[in-house]
């Protein structure tokens, strides 16, 4: 009798392991909403929007960022479609402007998975780059007044 108790605790505690490493990866690849602190919200680029800037920032986007998001930013990238949810459509100007600047520049900077993080990666002046190029894809002509929401 002993022993038959002892397999059904061995038997129990395995499935409770499983049920656990189970929630482990699903949390791990199934990461919670994208939450974004007002404060990064309220930050202001400290770059202007410049044709100078534009060239270079579209090198790092094609290099950091193209995988995924597309070359032309609609989310369509070619490692982009394994993601559930898809990478957003960077050319949608009614999203883009509804973040703010500082928005774009924490999300670039800090990551979430499966989005890595450049803030070690790309310098400060390059993460502000991109997010007046991602202004440019999108067309926004409002990128002033979504800087300051």
């Amino acid at each position: 009798m002993p022993r038959t108790k002892s397999l059904v605790n061995l038997a129990l505690f395995v499935v409770l392991l499983l049920v656990a490493a189970a929630s482990g990866v699903y949390a791990f690849f199934h990461p919670g909403p994208w939450i974004v602190p007002e404060a990064a919200k309220q930050v202001v680029n400290p770059l202007k929007p410049s044709q100078a800037d534009l060239p270079a920032a579209r090198k790092l986007y094609l290099d950091k960022c193209a995988e995924c998001h597309g070359d032309t930013g609609k989310g369509d990238g070619p490692q982009g479609k394994m993601y559930d949810p898809p990478p957003k459509d960077l050319t949608d100007a009614a999203h883009m402007n509804s973040v703010s600047d500082g928005e774009l520049f924490y999300k670039i900077s800090q990551g979430h998975r499966p989005m890595p993080a450049f803030r070690k990666r790309l310098t400060e002046q390059q993460r502000w780059q991109l997010v007046l190029f991602l202004r440019s894809l999108s067309n926004s002509a409002a990128t002033g007044s979504a800087s300051q929401k």
